[in-house]
């Protein structure tokens, strides 16, 4: 009979423990409401541990790091790539330029640019869909003509003599091929340059602020050019620097042409477009901002007061395509909103 008595104060006693622990968790805390003092937090949590002064003069994180390196197989953590590329049967090839390992190796991108993703999403398949040709699958492609000329006669110089290139001063044109989801024209690159004949008289000044503006339009740093020959008519001394390059990839490339074509052509007053004939035959359209033009770029009319207005450079643009032809390249480049006018020569 003990056993039962004894029982029944404790089953009461934890089950007013339990009551008091349910409703202080279903009470609501306020910030007045009674915590711990400050003084106990601060010493439990928020002080960090005192460190003997012997251990704190010992801590050196350089030499830690050194002792670490002992420690990883040099071959495959302290790899060092070669300098040239030495043909693909050399013993030690270079890393991809992806590895970051590699000489060549950029990191990025760190935004995706407008333009880029537009030509990747509409006009990548708008161009293949119009420059589309249907040829039926297993037909013959057509043979490629002679394009270079044999050397004619019983000579015995003309043996074993490099083909003639064809007659008269025109470049070899590439040849051209079907467009297809492999080869679709796209931007390579983009090259600026701007040439200070006022440089060249001694005022060096000039090519200081040429420097500044190409490289604050392009964001890319620029290189310097000496003159090679002397020409009076355009102030050029040879051995003087008088240009300035330089050349965009990749983000850099598409943050440039979107700010020509949406930000600084639409403000040109009376201007019609890129001439339909600027071009080399071979895909690379070029053209000229003067200076008035180079002043409308966002990144110089913001800090205008800092460049002089008589020293603000103008600047020729050469925009590098993939494509064979001026007719694809400026079909490329309409796609982007860059318009042309006159006669398109292909």
């Amino acid at each position: 009979m003990a056993l039962p008595s004894l029982r029944h104060p404790a089953q009461r006693s934890l089950r007013k423990q339990c009551h008091q622990c349910i409703s202080q968790m279903n009470s609501p805390r306020y910030a007045s409401t009674a915590a711990a003092p400050i003084d106990e937090l601060e010493q439990s949590s928020f002080q960090a541990p005192e460190l003997p002064s012997d251990e704190a003069n010992q801590f050196d994180p350089v030499g830690k790091a050194k002792g670490r390196r002992k420690q990883l197989p040099p071959s495959r953590y302290q790899f060092r790539p070669p300098k040239y590329y030495r043909g693909p049967l050399a013993p030690y090839q270079p890393p991809p330029s992806s590895d970051p390992s590699s000489r060549e190796f950029v990191p990025g991108p760190f935004s995706l640019p407008r333009m880029g993703e537009t030509y990747k999403s509409t006009i990548a398949q708008d161009m293949m869909t119009l420059s589309y040709s249907h040829v039926i699958p297993g037909t013959p492609q057509p043979a490629a003509g002679q394009r270079l000329r044999t050397w004619d006669g019983d000579s015995p110089y003309f043996a074993n003599r490099p083909l003639r290139a064809p007659k008269g001063g025109h470049v070899l044109r590439p040849l051209h091929k079907r467009i297809t989801f492999r080869n679709v024209p796209r931007l390579e690159k983009i090259t600026v340059h701007s040439m200070s004949t006022e440089a060249g008289s001694g005022d060096s000044a000039y090519l200081h602020v040429t420097g500044m503006v190409i490289q604050a339009i392009t964001n890319v740093r620029v290189k310097t050019h000496e003159a090679r020959t002397t020409v009076q008519q355009w102030g050029l001394k040879k051995g003087k620097y008088s240009s300035v390059t330089a050349e965009m990839k990749g983000e850099d490339m598409y943050h440039f042409l979107s700010k020509c074509v949406d930000l600084v052509m639409p403000r040109i007053k009376d201007w019609k477009g890129v001439k339909g004939s600027s071009g080399d035959e071979t895909g690379n359209i070029s053209f000229g901002l003067d200076p008035d033009v180079v002043a409308l770029f966002p990144e110089i009319e913001v800090n205008y007061d800092m460049y002089p207005p008589k020293m603000i450079p103008g600047c020729h643009v050469t925009v590098h395509t993939t494509a064979n032809s001026d007719k694809e390249a400026r079909l490329l480049l309409t796609a982007f909103g860059l318009p042309f006018y006159g006669k398109l020569i292909n």
